[in-house]
């Protein structure tokens, strides 16, 4: 089994390696509009930053001091349960320590299903984003479950 590490790191630190994953990901992958993509919540938001067992870049997530999730690139060759719950497993310690109690995040309305029935509640009404329904779900940190996670804009 290959070896991962992540690190937080704040946007000013790392600004060059987590633009680098979250263009290949969310801008030439998944065609949303760099003005979208990048955004002044980078500047205030907590980062992580994986890495492979050579100490390339190979994801990233950013979560605010209120506990919202998002940005969380994956390159395509790490897309494996396995590494999602070691990644998202890292953004709850993380969330813990920025003193949050909740999570929450901007889900893809057709995965929406499978949260709920891990526990999420739906916070709002469903909005477009980078031409993607989407609804903000959330879940008490204390019985987060990071099984149902992939990627995250």
């Amino acid at each position: 089994m290959m070896s991962f590490t992540f690190k937080q790191v704040t946007w000013r630190e790392k600004r060059n390696e987590l633009k680098q994953v979250r263009e290949k990901v969310f801008v030439y992958e998944y065609h949303i509009p760099k003005d979208v993509e990048f955004d002044k919540c980078d500047l205030s938001c907590q980062h992580l930053l994986g890495f492979d067992h050579q100490g390339n870049s190979i994801a990233t997530a950013r979560i605010t001091q209120q506990g919202e999730i998002g940005r969380v690139a994956v390159l395509q060759a790490y897309r494996t349960h396995e590494f999602y719950n070691l990644m998202f497993e890292q953004i709850a310690l993380c969330a813990k320590e920025l003193g949050a109690e909740t999570l929450s995040f901007n889900c893809n309305i057709v995965e929406k299903e499978k949260f709920k029935r891990c526990g999420y509640a739906e916070q709002g009404n469903v909005f477009m984003e980078a031409g993607i329904a989407r609804q903000r779900l959330s879940c008490p940190l204390s019985r987060f479950d990071p099984k149902p996670f992939t990627l995250v804009h």
